[in-house]
């Protein structure tokens, strides 16, 4: 499907509402959006071509937090386009922000953000990230040197997990 989220999205995947996702109130639940974003992320890792980071050879993504701004309910029958990008990179975490689509409404439904660790799961800590995978990402996002994905500009008391 054609969505006007891809153009500020190097990653969007087509997700079909599905009835069971509505709650008691006839929308669809607050934490489908999370599994949307999920959905999304995973997306991202593949499309990096980066196995070891999403198998944990031994180092792997970890989601330190993650929030959502809803802005209008999603309800069955409707089809979405979610979107992530990475906005920012750091020694050992990125943020990504995800956009969900409305194909129904014709607009955003929701917008969030997560912060994904690097973690070594022999080690039990945080690791910095490979600096093949900041090239990766900066490639995958088109953006090297530009203003929309910054790296290591961020207070340094968010990076504690």
């Amino acid at each position: 499907m054609n969505s006007p989220i891809a153009e500020d999205y190097p990653v969007v995947v087509d997700v079909p509402v599905a009835w069971g996702e509505m709650d008691a109130y006839g929308h669809v639940n607050n934490i489908v959006y999370f599994r949307y974003f999920e959905t999304v992320r995973m997306a991202y890792f593949e499309r990096l071509d980066f196995p070891d980071f999403i198998n944990r050879n031994p180092l792997g993504p970890i989601l330190a937090s993650t929030s959502c701004r809803f802005r209008a309910p999603l309800v069955f029958p409707d089809h979405v386009s979610v979107g992530a990008r990475v906005a920012r990179i750091n020694e050992d975490r990125f943020v990504m922000f995800y956009g969900v689509y409305s194909h129904r409404l014709q607009k955003v439904a929701a917008e969030g953000e997560g912060v994904i660790v690097c973690f070594d799961y022999r080690e039990n800590r945080k690791a910095s990230l490979p600096e093949a995978l900041r090239r990766k990402i900066a490639h995958l996002e088109g953006t090297v040197g530009a203003t929309r994905l910054r790296s290591d500009h961020v207070d340094r008391s968010r990076q504690q997990t």
